[in-house]
């Protein structure tokens, strides 16, 4: 029972429903996200490498030959027992040519070396390759110390035509009135008690509950009615080609 609970939970916190807005206060971003992996998943085929693939918690959406997960080598990452091989944050430990597409989501701004991040990725790449990334804008610190750069739509669409991709795709993710639901959920959720005590989890439970929900139905609402920013949004989704060298 209590392991079904778990799974249930973790479902809830990639790929949310509407119970989900009961306990999620990233329901909105985490939604939009799985909604543009779920979209473009068709694009990736063949043999894929998710780079900073956590947990792969997008994996059963890509139907491809073979699945392989990349983590930056830390204790953690080798406790969570998920990715099949590590790195130090330079060099790739691949053969050239070696996958047919990429996926690296939410990972590029917790990333100091992007030019030569995404020259790895370019190298383990096939001819023609496909890599789909996302990547925040409007997003408060994470993971500290290790988030080291936010990217707007020009910046990140020069970065990739200076590392030999050409872009697909490229949109934004909340573009619209639920950003600042979703800032102000995120506002709550980092000022709220940070203990795992009973009482301080109970505060958490009731304010998902009875503060971040209403902001988050409201904010969802709301975004249907008012007129859309395209400056001011979540994440970017990007969907890019591999340009040969020769």
């Amino acid at each position: 029972m209590i392991n079904s609970i778990r799974i249930f939970l973790r479902k809830q916190w990639f790929d949310p429903g509407w119970v989900g807005i009961f306990v999620n206060p990233f329901w909105i971003a985490r939604r939009r996200l799985w909604q543009a992996m779920e979209h473009n998943a068709h694009e990736l085929s063949g043999k894929l490498l998710d780079v900073g693939c956590g947990t792969k918690p997008y994996q059963s959406l890509f139907k491809v030959d073979e699945y392989i997960g990349l983590e930056y080598d830390t204790p953690h990452c080798r406790r969570l027992g998920v990715a099949e091989y590590f790195y130090e944050g330079n060099n790739f430990p691949f053969e050239d040519a070696t996958f047919d597409s990429i996926l690296c989501n939410q990972v590029l701004e917790h990333v100091f070396n992007p030019d030569e991040f995404l020259t790895e990725i370019h190298r383990v790449m096939r001819s023609s390759g496909k890599l789909l990334l996302t990547v925040p804008f409007v997003w408060d610190e994470h993971e500290q110390p290790h988030d080291y750069a936010r990217y707007s739509s020009f910046g990140l669409a020069h970065l990739f035509k200076k590392n030999g991709f050409e872009i697909i795709k490229h949109y934004k993710l909340s573009a619209d009135f639920s950003v600042l639901a979703q800032l102000l959920n995120a506002y709550i959720y980092k000022v709220l008690p940070v203990n795992n005590t009973t009482v301080k989890i109970r505060i958490h439970q009731l304010t998902y509950i009875f503060i971040m929900a209403p902001v988050t139905i409201i904010g969802v609402g709301l975004s249907k009615i008012l007129p859309k920013n395209s400056d001011l949004y979540l994440d970017q989704t990007v969907l890019v080609r591999k340009v040969s060298n020769d």
